[in-house]
């Protein structure tokens, strides 16, 4: 039996040309960055290459590039960094976004002794942030720092970012923008999305894991996060991941490259996917709204989110019933929660993110798949009742 993977928006496999690139650092080259004898220059010269790389695939210079160990540590380092700096008020979030961004906010407005309160932003029912909610959030707190991601990981719906983040910025807020789903998948410019600072992430994007960035505006200021030699021009110590680094440069490099191609491509069996789900009787979350060309996310009402995923990875197909970086409350969705979605039709979904492995006799496959599982756990149920 054939596996196909279909789970895209939880991770990718490596690019031959990115695991070329980075096999040297691991052996060869595999000196320190900071040593200033040939082997630490020719890593340092990497890693310069590597930023260069990331820079140029987000319209950014390469010093306002801060390497991390992944996204979550670049939202944690923006939120916890930035509130080390600024007079404690309001952060604003949306209400879907990423429990790494959620979860930081929730404990910084914990800490009553550091005086900072939490809003977050209402979506409607496509997961679209609230403008009404956005300009009573203006209103009534006095925001501080503000974290709206660019696209959602379990719907892949895109958010006007440039507009929200416009009406913050004249408020004096600093705006952060999650954009590590969004990375290769649509274009993403830094300036053009009128934020202070921008998460990106190699692992989603074709290249290794552990290999992340903040993308800063020259100007903003941030309390490190972990404090050493002065790495990343003092924002982030430590002795830099050369192979997984290098790595990242070139997946950025080819993503910006290739986005045009594979996003027509994969758009067209998206479209071919989403119809047969439809002729199902599926409910695809977001329809309508300005979505990933990758991303579905569906639900067969009555039929048990987790257990169509076990049934169709049997079935040879590798799909997610959520966000595969979330293990807190599994079969719940605080995405759809905040939709207003019914508890039973959420607990139905299934999302599906297509990558540039994937071909139209796979998804054909897995719409087969899909109607032959369904009618047999119907089946089932007919009879359990």
């Amino acid at each position: 039996m054939t596996y196909a993977y279909f789970d895209h928006n939880a991770t990718t496999g490596v690019d031959d040309a990115v695991l070329e690139a980075m096999m040297p650092y691991f052996q060869n080259d595999f000196g320190n960055p900071s040593s200033r004898h040939a082997p630490g220059r020719t890593a340092r010269l990497a890693v310069d290459l590597a930023r260069e790389q990331v820079a140029d695939s987000v319209g950014v210079q390469p010093s306002q590039v801060i390497f991390t160990s992944g996204g979550s540590e670049a939202n944690n380092l923006f939120i916890q960094g930035a509130a080390g700096y600024l007079k404690p008020t309001c952060i604003v979030v949306s209400s879907i976004e990423h429990p790494c961004v959620m979860r930081t906010a929730q404990d910084l407005a914990r800490g009553r002794d550091r005086g900072w309160n939490l809003r977050r932003l209402d979506v409607d029912k496509l997961g679209l942030v609230d403008t009404e909610d956005v300009d009573r959030a203006i209103l009534e707190e006095q925001p501080g720092l503000v974290s709206i991601m660019l696209a959602n990981n379990e719907t892949g719906v895109i958010q006007d970012v440039a507009a929200i983040a416009e009406k913050f910025r004249v408020r004096g807020a600093w705006v952060h923008t999650d954009a590590v789903q969004a990375l290769g998948k649509i274009q993403v410019d830094f300036s053009s999305l009128r934020v202070h600072a921008m998460t990106i992430s190699g692992h989603k994007i074709y290249g290794p894991k552990g290999a992340a960035a903040l993308i800063i505006d020259k100007r903003l200021l941030l309390k490190p996060l972990i404090h050493g030699g002065g790495h990343e021009h003092g924002m982030r110590s430590g002795t830099e991941n050369v192979p997984a680094i290098v790595g990242f440069g070139v997946a950025c490099g080819l993503a910006k490259k290739r986005m045009a191609e594979m996003a027509a491509r994969i758009s067209e069996i998206h479209g071919r996917l989403e119809q047969g789900l439809l002729e199902m009787g599926a409910v695809i979350f977001g329809l309508g709204a300005s979505r990933l060309p990758n991303t579905c996310y569906f639900a067969l009402p009555g039929i048990e989110g987790d257990t169509l995923v076990v049934r169709l990875d049997k079935a040879g197909f590798a799909v997610a019933s959520g966000a595969a970086c979330s293990s807190v409350n599994p079969g719940r969705s605080h995405v759809l929660e905040a939709m207003g979605v019914e508890p039973d039709l959420a607990r139905c979904a299934v999302r599906v993110s297509l990558g540039n492995s994937n071909s139209p006799a796979q998804v054909e496959s897995f719409i087969h798949a899909v109607s032959s599982v369904a009618q047999e756990l119907r089946r089932m149920n007919s009879v359990t009742v």
